[in-house]
């Protein structure tokens, strides 16, 4: 039986995209617009049934990809892949509101999904988790995600389980290159009552696993990488420490920064119908966009201090948004 704590939720990295592989800071929050749980398919059942026979079948691929991977490594937990793959065989899917390849957690849900179900002796959900047990759970949903995109930090699914804004960023110890990983609030009456965050449709979906890997081939070279270490990560890590110290200014000066360097230096991670709207936002201010994710398609980030003036200049430009927080 499909009880209620088995629906996860999509998820909005507002800050820490390719940068996290290097180790930034990242902010990350669930997103209750979208949300997906395993379900069955039956005739009883008011879905799209051509949908989630091809759900049923991604299942299938997915669980004979967790088989090998219990073969070939240090999985991490338990998953009892058995019972996953008898479920799959009584008609298991994926009933998902998630757009897959838009950067709000299609997979990230779906890892979470079935970790919940089939982990044996699991770490259950909770915003106070000890560090220890938060990595341990990154490192597993780590594994299980990447066979979605090649390569994954394992933030999705871990934000998507554990259902709260979560940041991670440096221990403080001077002595340590540890990490935490924290849940954490968003200071949002510090910020201007029009203020809003927003999703931009760009009209395809995109695929992160080719761009992950154009952006390490980059990497490689010493001035781009340079231009990560010296400004994109600390840009990124202003745009966190500012948002959630309620700094409303300084917010927005870092994030137009940001904003102007994706721009500059990500372009092939930025859809051909958003970069008019990403270089508008830019020269108006009306707001500022960035990456929501690795790009490539899906859905763009937006942030504007005015929410009615970022609309309306979208609107001449043929597009819509999608609001994730507004604060009036």
């Amino acid at each position: 039986m499909i009880e209620k704590s088995d629906v996860f939720y999509g998820k909005i990295l507002l800050f820490g995209e390719y940068g996290v592989i290097f180790n930034s800071m990242a902010l990350t929050i669930p997103y209750t617009h979208f949300k997906g749980e395993l379900s069955f398919i039956s005739r009883y059942k008011y879905t799209d049934h051509e949908w989630a026979q091809e759900s049923n079948k991604s299942l299938k691929e997915y669980a004979a990809h967790l088989v090998e991977l219990k073969r070939t490594s240090d999985f991490g937990c338990s998953l009892n892949v058995a019972q996953f793959q008898k479920d799959i065989e009584k008609g298991m899917y994926f009933e998902s509101s998630i757009p897959q390849g838009y950067g709000v957690g299609s997979s990230g849900a779906l890892v979470a999904a079935v970790y919940n179900r089939y982990a044996e002796e699991k770490i259950k959900s909770d915003r106070h988790l000890s560090n220890k047990s938060t990595f341990r759970l990154k490192d597993i949903f780590s594994k299980m995600e990447a066979y979605f995109h090649g390569k994954s930090s394992g933030l999705d699914p871990l934000n998507c389980y554990i259902q709260y804004p979560l940041i991670i960023k440096e221990s403080g110890d001077p002595n340590s290159d540890e990490k935490i990983i924290n849940t954490v609030g968003i200071p949002r009456n510090k910020f201007t009552k029009e203020g809003a965050i927003f999703l931009v449709n760009s009209g395809a979906p995109g695929k992160t696993a080719p761009l992950v890997k154009y952006f390490l081939e980059r990497c490689e070279d010493p001035l781009y990488r340079k231009m990560i270490d010296t400004e994109f990560i600390p840009t990124n890590n202003k745009c966190i420490e500012s948002l959630l110290s309620g700094k409303n200014n300084e917010f927005f000066n870092s994030l137009k920064h940001l904003s102007q360097i994706e721009f500059d230096h990500f372009q092939r991670m930025i859809p051909h119908s958003i970069r008019q709207a990403w270089e508008t936002g830019l020269k108006t201010d009306d707001y500022n966009m960035k990456l929501c994710g690795s790009g490539g398609g899906g859905f763009m980030l937006g942030f504007t201090s005015d929410f009615n003036k970022a609309r309306n200049t979208l609107k001449q430009l043929d597009l819509d948004i999608i609001p994730v927080y507004r604060n009036s």
